[in-house]
């Protein structure tokens, strides 16, 4: 329940009531994701403002997608003011939007909603003395169509490729502006390695806000792509042959207002904390490879080469092995390790939630197995090597992913029963959807060979 005597969320809602008056501010978008990660919004008059800070706006939660049945549809959105940030690019009749969160008809938070699975995860954090940090790498496709209506990459550049006054370049500069306007500070956009493909990576953050500012990016970079007549798109693999989008994924744990993962004692200044959180990371890396993997699309990306890691271990810069720990060169709060797996399709908010989960319980549960870290190329062992060293690799498929996250009790548990079930049968939906169409690349190998 939303306390009436939260002095701070009623100083908040003060503040975005006095702006919206005072920028003469029309309408106002409600925000949320479905389980898949994909934004959802609905417009209110901005006339209304008093009364949907304070009492919130119902809707229909059967027809978004792992809400649950209709019989159970009735769903509340509650802005959360600290996300309240007016639309950059609405130049004229200004438009606003606020991030939400979900609750049932009595007052009680809905067990559906991806970031009330993250605040939990976060509250278990905050329990035990910790707040968790973590700053994505967000990778992602410019995209043209030519004269058949194919996509086909905006341009021809490479990695860190220079290109002045390029539209490409240019678009980068008004996402960082875009940005900008809405409280997200951005540390690097550059091109990536494959044509059309870049990447912009923003501060670290507390795990709801990244959660928060990852899907205010996606709609930010969508948004200046539109306006330049291309289209982006988060997809993990569009085109064969190539790099596809990843989103590495930085962490920390801080405690007392210091970063935990730092202990000048050990020989390469990471503490014991940290490598048993990367030890429970590593013990759940298959059963929450559904989440942080999400789409059958992930899995063209999740094979060997192409920088994306398949095996199950963990080293120093070595960017092969499923989690290293960059050189953050002795600085204390520096100090991280950094997730190779996620891509940007998912739901920042269940892909937060489980990171921080699997972290935690490499803590907590006092029975970790501490793994051992390599720092040799793992994508160059044979499968005798893997079986030596004990490495295993990461489903090759959304299928088998699902089967992980199915016998998965701590799944189970991040979770929530319903939302469990919930997440699985829309992941498993989306299978059988990918699993009975025929490709063209099928038609083009098979038709006349067999």
């Amino acid at each position: 329940m939303i306390s009436k005597d939260d002095s701070k969320r009623k100083e908040l809602c003060d503040k975005v009531i006095e702006t919206v008056k005072e920028q003469d501010i029309k309408f106002i978008y409600l925000q949320f994701t479905d389980i898949h990660g994909i934004i959802k919004s609905f417009e209110i008059n901005s006339k209304r403002i008093e009364d949907f800070l304070e009492e919130g706006e119902n809707f229909d939660g059967s027809s978004i997608t792992g809400y649950g049945a209709i019989e159970e549809s009735d769903k509340i959105a509650i802005p959360d003011p600290s996300t309240f940030y007016i639309l950059p690019w609405r130049k004229q009749n200004k438009v606003a939007r606020v991030i939400c969160d979900i609750y049932k008809p009595d007052g009680n938070r809905y067990e559906g909603d991806p970031r009330y699975i993250l605040q939990k995860a976060v509250k278990k954090a905050e329990d035990n003395g910790f707040t968790f940090y973590c700053a994505p790498e967000m990778e992602f496709f410019i995209l043209n169509k030519d004269t058949k209506e194919a996509f086909k990459p905006s341009d021809m550049r490479g990695y860190f490729d220079y290109d002045p006054y390029d539209i490409n370049e240019m678009m980068r500069y008004t996402i960082a502006e875009y940005c900008d306007a809405m409280g997200i500070e951005i540390e690097a956009l550059h091109h990536e390695v494959a044509y059309g493909q870049h990447e912009v990576d923003f501060k670290y953050d507390k795990g709801v806000e990244s959660a928060d500012n990852t899907i205010t990016i996606k709609t930010i970079i969508k948004t200046v792509a539109a306006h330049n007549n291309m289209t982006a798109t988060f997809m993990p693999k569009p085109f064969p042959g190539i790099n596809g989008s990843g989103m590495h994924v930085h962490q920390s744990l801080w405690k007392d207002g210091k970063n935990i993962f730092y202990d000048e004692s050990d020989e390469a200044d990471i503490s014991l904390l940290m490598k048993k959180w990367i030890s429970g990371q590593l013990k759940h890396a298959r059963s929450m490879c559904a989440v942080l993997s999400s789409w059958p699309n992930s899995y063209k990306r999740l094979v060997p080469g192409y920088e994306a890691p398949v095996y199950v271990a963990w080293g120093f810069r070595n960017r092969s092995p499923l989690i290293r720990v960059p050189d953050f060169h002795g600085r204390p709060n520096a100090a991280r390790c950094e997730i190779r797996c996620p891509d940007p399709a998912g739901n920042p908010y269940l892909q937060f939630a489980v990171l921080l989960s699997a972290g935690l319980d490499g803590i907590l549960s006092g029975d970790i197995k501490l793994v051992e870290p390599t720092d040799k190329n793992v994508y160059h062992f044979s499968t005798k090597d893997l079986e030596k060293s004990g490495i295993i690799s990461l489903p090759g498929s959304l299928r088998q992913a699902l089967m992980e996250f199915r016998q998965s009790d701590f799944m189970k548990e991040v979770f929530g029963e319903d939302t469990f079930k919930n997440f699985y049968y829309a992941k498993l939906e989306e299978f059988d959807a990918y699993r009975i169409n025929v490709s063209q690349w099928e038609r083009d190998r098979y038709i006349t060979r067999l």
